[in-house]
């Protein structure tokens, strides 16, 4: 997954174990424990170049660990690891990414591409405000708005 910032959003981007060290910062700071399962499930999202689902990572951390691990069980770790900000849900895959910068609040915009599964993430700040507004505007008050362009990525166009 790539990310591509847009000038009105500037962050700093994690990876490898700057990037664990940061997800373990952000979700110790929420109050939750930073356990051994969770870690060995995030450095398996975090291996993942693409979207990957619960049972990828399942199969991952199990081969990893040398045990079976349930998918329902990694799946409850997402649901709190997307509530943490530490990862970022690709909807209409239904597949998860880590966040590389957990440290970092703000809504994302993926770009899916159908061919590949290549997904870029962008952040532009003014797109996702205006969705907000129109959201509030209509009296709705919007908790995480999810934008996801499904396409061709340049390398499959």
């Amino acid at each position: 997954m790539r990310a591509h910032p847009s000038d009105d959003h500037r962050h700093h981007e994690h990876h490898g174990s700057d990037l664990t060290h940061a997800a373990q910062a952000t979700l110790e700071k929420a109050g939750e424990q930073w356990t051994n399962m969770r870690a060995v499930i995030f450095e398996a999202l975090a291996g993942f170049d693409k979207p990957a689902s619960a049972y990828d990572i399942a199969e991952a951390v199990s081969k990893r660990e040398g045990r079976r691990v349930a998918a329902n069980s990694v799946y409850r770790i997402l649901d709190l690891f997307v509530g943490a900000n530490l990862a970022r849900r690709v909807e209409s895959a239904n597949a998860y990414v880590a966040n590389a910068h957990p440290d970092c609040l703000h809504d994302c915009i993926f770009l899916v591409c159908d061919s590949c599964g290549n997904t870029t993430h962008l952040d532009d700040d003014t797109i996702t405000r205006t969705v907000r507004s129109a959201a509030q505007g209509a009296g709705f008050s919007p908790v995480r708005p999810v934008i996801e362009v499904r396409g061709k990525c340049a390398d499959c166009d």
